[in-house]
């Protein structure tokens, strides 16, 4: 109901403040499960995806969102999913509540980086993503959003209105091709890396092939070995 409700009074006050462009928008059903998977690289991101799918986008999101108080309110209002990113039990309880939705009909969002690209270049995917599609036998569709970083760059608390952002839908993945002669990781290897080929084409990003999360660690010792103190 939250959900809904959101959706509602976020629309024509998104659609005031930003010019916001969709292409491909057929590609998404218009029933059954499917899972959205795309590109990251603002934390508003996972309103503008939703604000142009018709159908309610249940989103895998990082578990840290959930223990701040800033972000928390919003992401169990709309009943999003916390990913624990260190494995385990909990991260297997969060794709556990990711399969319901699918099992139940519904669409997923989740980002195959695993987390905000660091400098709006495009990274490695994880591969939760292909071990649900495989699972549950449903299919992916890649998202490429643009805009997003300038609306709200890393680190800003508002958004900046009077942009454009743009989020084009590709066709669905063809998991056959992509996971032709392999089985188990391989598999979820070969289908993540085909996944984000066909995001990178829909973002038009730089790719790394570097888990953003290493990027992000790395680029954090380099500028404490620069700074003054180190």
């Amino acid at each position: 109901m939250a959900y809904w409700a959101l959706k509602v009074l976020l629309t024509p006050l998104f659609r005031l403040l930003w010019r916001v462009k969709v292409n491909g928008a057929a590609f998404v059903p218009p029933r059954g499960p499917v899972i959205l998977a795309a590109n990251h690289i603002s934390f508003c991101d996972s309103l503008f995806i939703p604000l142009v799918v018709r159908r309610r986008v249940t989103f895998v999101a990082k578990a840290e969102y959930f223990e701040s108080w800033k972000t928390a309110w919003f992401f169990r209002a709309v009943g999003q999913i916390p990913m624990h990113r260190e494995g385990g039990s909990a991260a297997e309880r969060s794709l556990a509540a990711a399969r319901e939705v699918l099992r139940a009909g519904g669409v997923l969002g989740i980002y195959p980086e695993g987390t905000r690209s660091p400098d709006g270049r495009l990274y490695r995917g994880h591969t939760g993503v292909a071990r649900l599609a495989l699972e549950c036998g449903v299919a992916v569709v890649p998202v490429g959003i643009r805009g997003t970083r300038e609306v709200q760059p890393v680190g800003a608390r508002l958004l900046r209105p009077f942009r454009t952002v743009e989020v084009r839908f590709g066709p669905p993945l063809d998991v056959r091709r992509a996971t032709a002669g392999a089985a188990g990781p391989l598999a979820h290897r070969r289908l993540t890396d085909a996944l984000l080929f066909e995001i990178q084409q829909l973002s038009g990003q730089e790719y790394v092939d570097q888990y953003a999360k290493k990027a992000t660690a790395l680029a954090n010792e380099g500028a404490a070995d620069r700074s003054p103190a180190a």
